[in-house]
């Protein structure tokens, strides 16, 4: 992502909102960018076509569809990880000839497509940190992740901030009896399935950390057909990646096995600098704190994005970390599963969840609509 204007920057930036901020989306993970910069009632302008029907002078009528520039306030937000779409619904606040104010409008933002944004409650600490991130020139690269077992393949991308499953691959693998020949020929017809898809809907011409996962010796027998295939074709690039791919265990073959992946002492030194793995492991922390009842561990709501941004604020002043995790990524999951907040303390507090139990029945509201995401502090 970045500036469509050069005039623009983190540093001039218009903390009110009032000005507009111009963005160009040039990769699909800038549309997850996008995703979390906009936010109901905020303005949007961006490219539009729309269905316009004309009447002519005997009643007749006649459909087009006609390209525009609309502005909207933001409603809803869709965003399609798998396909890298935004779609932005809301009503039209500046008329032109095609439409009417209050009109309804759906804004497909596009890669390479600018659009405008206004902040009409203004640009807070969170809204901030998430336009410096979007706008980084070094955003890293994705780790490739093949969560597989015997006929069933996931195969992932996982960057600092989403887990995207790019393909499923699945296979019949034949059972086991003597000899073995049928089965061993489903399972390489199966590898060169996933090889192929893996190299179709992976660029690794720049490259990156792959992970091979799984139970048993799946992963480890995938690594040696990728290496056999890579000598075979005499395909240097495919060599190297097999050489530099790196095994790990898994309990299955299914995507919710990234957790415990990302956790392992492989991953982790291989990713040693990525943001995700910090996240996991934090969330680990979390979880034991609760296990343990130490008292140092508590989850809660939050009413309104407003004591979100205050509460992350009031953290960083008196010295301590406040991460917004990504509800696309499995920490993110895993935290929102506990509310959407939490905090790991540095000293004990016990019975708070007797407080809270006493305030609802004292007839106080409950569970507030959350900001899509998760916080922890």
């Amino acid at each position: 992502m970045r500036f469509t204007n050069p005039k623009h920057s983190l540093s001039n930036l218009d903390p009110s909102g009032e000005s507009p901020v111009s963005l160009l989306p040039t990769t699909p993970e800038d549309m997850w960018h996008a995703h979390n910069l906009i936010a109901p009632s905020d303005l949007l302008r961006a490219h539009a076509i729309r269905k316009v029907v004309t009447t002519g002078s005997t009643g007749s009528t006649t459909s087009d569809r006609v390209h525009t520039d609309l502005t909207i306030r933001v409603q809803s937000v869709f965003f399609d990880p798998a396909a890298s779409s935004l779609h932005v619904s809301g009503t039209v606040c500046q008329e032109n000839q095609y439409v009417s104010l209050g009109q309804h409008h759906t804004l497909d933002l596009e890669l390479n497509r600018p659009f405008q944004l206004w902040k009409r409650s203004g640009w807070d600490s969170v809204a901030l940190k998430m336009l410096e991130e979007a706008v980084a020139e070094d955003t890293g690269e994705a780790m490739c992740a093949v969560v597989m077992q015997e006929g069933l393949a996931n195969i992932c991308l996982i960057t600092d901030f989403q887990t995207v499953i790019k393909q499923r691959v699945e296979s019949n693998i034949p059972k086991k009896r003597a000899g073995g020949s049928a089965s061993q020929g489903g399972m390489t017809s199966f590898y060169e399935k996933t090889l192929a898809t893996l190299l179709r809907t992976v660029d690794f011409s720049t490259p990156r950390p792959l992970l091979l996962a799984s139970p048993g010796f799946v992963a480890q027998d995938f690594r040696a057909y990728m290496q056999s295939e890579g000598q075979k074709r005499t395909d240097k690039k495919l060599q190297r990646i097999a050489k530099d791919a790196v095994v790990v265990h898994s309990s299955t073959g299914y995507v919710h096995s990234l957790n415990e992946i990302l956790k392992s002492p492989e991953v982790q030194a291989t990713m040693r600098d990525k943001r995700f793995t910090g996240e996991t492991g934090l969330m680990d922390q979390l979880y034991d704190r609760l296990r343990k009842d130490d008292g140092r561990a508590w989850s809660l709501d939050i009413k309104t994005r407003k004591k979100y941004v205050a509460l992350v604020d009031k953290v960083k002043e008196d010295g301590g970390e406040a991460r917004v995790l990504s509800s696309d990524h499995e920490s993110g999951q895993r935290l929102d599963a506990l509310g959407g907040i939490a905090a790991i303390l540095t000293y004990p507090i016990f019975d708070l969840d007797e407080d809270e139990e006493e305030h609802v029945e004292e007839g106080e509201e409950g569970d507030e609509p959350r900001e899509e995401g998760a916080m922890i502090i």
